[in-house]
């Protein structure tokens, strides 16, 4: 992700000694340069994400990182006053740097489960997906169940790996989407389980890789925007944005941008 400096104007103070009768006090003027950097960090966001999920956030043709959880994470801190300062990490050291306070938030497409709950807050749900699995056309693998004994390809740390292992099958990891679609096409794996969204946009950009989805009929996900276990003030702000940017129109926006259609409802 690329990450926004923030332009602190440093005024010159020219400090006075006034020499009073009779004692030698002097008025030292507080530093404002110090004092104007310290406001300007506090309204900026250090947050976390994984620039290799796109569309929700990857690194364009000009360097710039872009997507729709970014687009989203403008909007809320916009509305909150704030800048964002990204910072970037593979998605599966995301929690624990949060923990560390290496971050004030995280948004990377990141599911809200009971085992990250445990270890993170979340902000209200803002996105539904579910598990698609991507294969190469005329693949014999036609439902979940056909993955069985087969090679299957996940993101390291992600809802795929979970569903992956909950049926018993010891997947391939990889640090990003795009590696695991590439090992596919070259026939490393036969099948690479991911968020739909994900799968869908990378079929959409590259229609001439032959590849294909298929709906395992998982259980749906939600995601949420992290922060350290006990911030309640700054989730209780981001989710007082999120609900404006609901319901002003603001949000369907944004996933109209990326997605080509409206919003559906979170249920």
């Amino acid at each position: 992700m690329f990450k926004k400096g923030l332009k602190v104007a440093l005024a010159s103070l020219v400090i006075l000694s006034v020499g009073l009768a009779g004692c030698g006090n002097t008025s030292t003027a507080p530093d404002a340069s110090k004092q104007a950097a310290k406001t300007d960090s506090a309204k900026a966001l250090k947050v976390g994400t994984d620039p290799t999920f796109a569309p929700f956030e990857f690194v364009d043709d000009k360097n710039n990182t872009t997507g729709f959880d970014i687009d989203l994470m403008k909007a809320i801190a916009d509305d909150m006053g704030y800048t964002v300062q990204y910072e970037n990490s593979a998605f599966d050291g995301l929690v624990t740097s949060l923990q560390a306070g290496n971050y004030d938030a995280v948004i990377a497409a990141m599911t809200i489960t009971p085992d990250r709950q445990a270890s993170v807050d979340f902000s209200e749900k803002y996105l539904m997906a579910e598990q698609f699995i991507a294969v190469k056309k005329g693949s014999p693998i036609k439902t979940a169940a056909d993955l069985k004994g087969k090679k299957v390809g996940v993101q390291s740390g992600t809802t795929g790996q979970t569903v992956a292992e909950a049926m018993g099958i010891t997947p391939m990891k990889y640090d990003a989407i795009p590696d695991a679609m590439n090992d596919l096409l070259n026939g490393g794996v036969d099948a690479v389980v991911a968020d739909s969204p994900v799968v869908l946009y990378f079929i959409k950009q590259n229609p001439n890789f032959n590849i294909q989805y298929v709906n395992g009929d998982f259980s749906k996900e939600y995601y949420g925007i992290a922060v350290k276990k006990g911030n309640n003030e700054l989730k209780d702000k981001i989710n007082a944005s999120l609900k404006k940017l609901q319901d002003s129109g603001k949000y369907n926006d944004i996933y109209k941008k990326w997605f080509n259609v409206d919003a559906p409802a979170i249920k």
